[in-house]
């Protein structure tokens, strides 16, 4: 046994079914190893698409992703997929091949400096020189991918360290995962008072949910206390579509009706979320006037963009579990009569700025469609790709689960969505899954057209052509005096031709007449399908908070059609001022 088929018993052994791929020099041993092995391995067609299959696959099931890749430019490939895994949390563990032990340093051929190259980007890198190391170090590589706040771990891997005797190494046993501490007693108590106090308080829940397993915790709290909840991109489904308190997603693209209330709170409830600029607007009049309750299971994040009154640092489990029953307590105690206007009136909001879907004319309106595609098909997971149709899918697809909203957060990387849906649906095969891309995005990664088909993964594609970079074109309109540079794609090819190329079926669609029928017959296609939809190239996602200013300063169409950058937005009225009343803490089951 040699170390290369020692590491594909060790994936076994850690419960790894399926890696992503693609072969070269340096990780030839580790491909040899792979025959006879119980092991799946998925041939993409560029590194990118393995990296980003991983990750689609490790953010729908939760479990760890693998991804394998030769040295040099193979390795190099996979960085864009590594980074947006960093940034959005994803556990993943990451294969490099690399040249034999004693040519490293030597410039030699397909040699890059792989470990250096991604210390940014990982939560830990591992280069293997000798084949002892190879049990302590996949251990700690899974463990660390899994524990605390997921992320990738890298393990590149000279040629010899593959091909060395491992005959005498143990075999693999899975590493425990570190659970996340719980959070202190006195952080609770002072939580509650703070919450106590509070007449106009809203719920900010981000990504941090899902990643710390708190989801039922976290719809409990919201049944409990019916406190107004907002929620970031990466939240959305924390809370369905439909609940009572769930005023939709803040930040730049987000509803008005999140947007106000969160502007006009006297005390952030934050769980999970990092206060991320898209989301927060300017950040200096962010939640102006509002307290901040932090719970996190991440400290780092704690403080880091905004000082919090009361931090909560530890598992969010036992957080929101502890806090539910006081905090609804306190909702019908003193200021019963103030925070159930506020209720109200956060009720109203959503239902007077809830979105319109009667557009005129008779072209395809982007938005109508994807929350029609939503209504058909309410059990699918959706893997998005970046620009116009991202922000689209967040604010009009109605998701009852987090893990049902794959999308490419923090990095904003095009070409995620494509080999993301593909890692979703060989995660389970049993699982509807949807990607929605633009003509734009679909381009970066449309190779992987050729995965589908090999392995007749059934992922049901929704292209919105537009026919530009319409984010781009978007803000060259509204902030550059429309100056359009480079954002013209109209020498597009006819995309369901070349889906038909790769062998995978298509149809197109151009009139809104004809939404209904089509998308009926995407969702009955036996196999991987692409609906390929011409929509208006001047059609911008709405509303917007313009840069450099608060998120209750936001525009719609009808109030603007071109806006300088100095161009000042006048803001909405602040809401009266109260001093929180001192109230006695409530007590917090132990």
């Amino acid at each position: 046994m040699n170390g290369a088929r020692w590491l594909v018993h060790a994936l076994e052994a850690e419960g790894v079914g399926t890696i992503f791929g693609y072969p070269g020099g340096a990780i030839m041993p580790f491909y040899d190893a792979l025959h006879g092995a119980a092991l799946r391995h998925v041939l993409v067609r560029h590194e990118q698409g393995a990296a980003f299959a991983a990750n689609g696959f490790a953010r729908a099931g939760g479990r760890v992703g693998v991804c394998v890749a030769t040295s040099g430019p193979g390795a190099a490939n996979l960085i864009t997929g590594i980074a947006d895994a960093m940034l959005d949390s994803v556990p993943m563990v990451i294969i490099t091949g690399q040249v034999a032990t004693p040519l490293m340093g030597t410039d030699a051929f397909q040699e890059l400096d792989v470990f250096g190259m991604t210390l940014p980007i990982v939560k830990h890198s591992f280069l293997v020189r000798h084949v002892d190391q190879l049990p302590d170090v996949v251990a700690e590589a899974f463990r660390l991918a899994r524990s605390g706040r997921p992320g990738p771990v890298l393990i590149d891997l000279p040629k010899d360290v593959q091909t060395g005797d491992a005959t005498h190494l143990r075999a693999h046993v899975p590493g425990q995962v570190d659970t996340m501490p719980p959070c202190a007693d006195h952080a609770l108590h002072q939580a509650a008072a703070l919450i106590s106090q509070a007449q106009r308080p809203v719920v900010y829940g981000g990504g941090g949910i899902i990643l710390g397993d708190a989801l039922e915790a976290f719809r409990e709290f919201a049944d409990l206390t019916r406190i107004p909840t907002v929620l970031t991109l990466r939240a959305l489904g924390a809370l369905p579509s439909a609940h009572p308190a769930n005023l939709g997603m803040l930040g730049m693209h987000g509803t008005r009706a999140a947007n106000l209330a969160v502007q006009e709170s006297d005390l952030l409830i934050v769980v999970g979320a990092r206060f991320d600029d898209r989301a927060t607007g300017k950040l200096a009049e962010f939640a102006p006037l509002a307290r901040i309750v932090h719970l996190d299971g991440d400290g780092c994040e704690v403080g880091k963009l905004r000082a919090a009154d009361v931090p909560v640092c530890g598992d969010l489990t036992t957080s929101l579990s502890r806090l539910g029953a006081p905090c609804a307590a306190q909702m019908r105690g003193r200021h019963a009569a103030a925070r159930s206007a506020w209720c109200e009136l956060c009720a109203q909001r959503r239902e007077t700025f809830a979105a319109r879907y009667d557009a005129p004319g008779d072209k395809v309106f982007a938005p109508a469609l994807l929350k029609r595609m939503s209504e058909l098909a309410p059990d699918a997971t959706v893997a998005c790709d970046v620009g116009q149709h991202q922000m689209w899918v967040a604010q009009h697809w109605r998701f009852d689960h987090p893990r049902k909203h794959l999308t490419s957060g923090a990095l904003g990387a095009m070409g995620f969505g494509l080999p993301a849906a593909i890692g979703a649906q060989i995660e389970d095969p049993s699982r509807r899954v949807i990607c929605v891309s633009g003509d734009g995005s679909f381009l970066m990664n449309v190779q992987e057209l050729a995965t589908l088909k090999r392995y007749g993964v059934p992922v049901k594609i929704i292209l919105l052509d537009n026919q530009a970079l319409g984010m781009v074109r978007q803000w060259q309109e509204l902030f550059f005096q429309r100056r359009y540079s480079e954002v013209d794609l109209s020498d597009n090819p006819d995309f369901a031709e070349v889906a038909r190329a790769f062998g995978i079926q298509a149809l197109s669609v151009d009139k809104a007449a004809d939404v209904e029928s089509a998308l009926l017959a995407l969702l009955a296609a036996d196999g991987p399908a692409l609906l390929h939809v011409a929509i208006d190239t001047a059609a911008n996602v709405w509303p917007l908070v313009p840069p450099n200013h608060n998120n209750a300063q936001m525009l719609d169409a009808d109030e603007i059609t071109s806006l300088d950058v100095g161009t000042s937005v006048a803001p909405v009225s602040e809401p009266v001022v109260t001093t929180p009343s001192e109230e006695s803490s409530h007590a917090l089951p132990v």
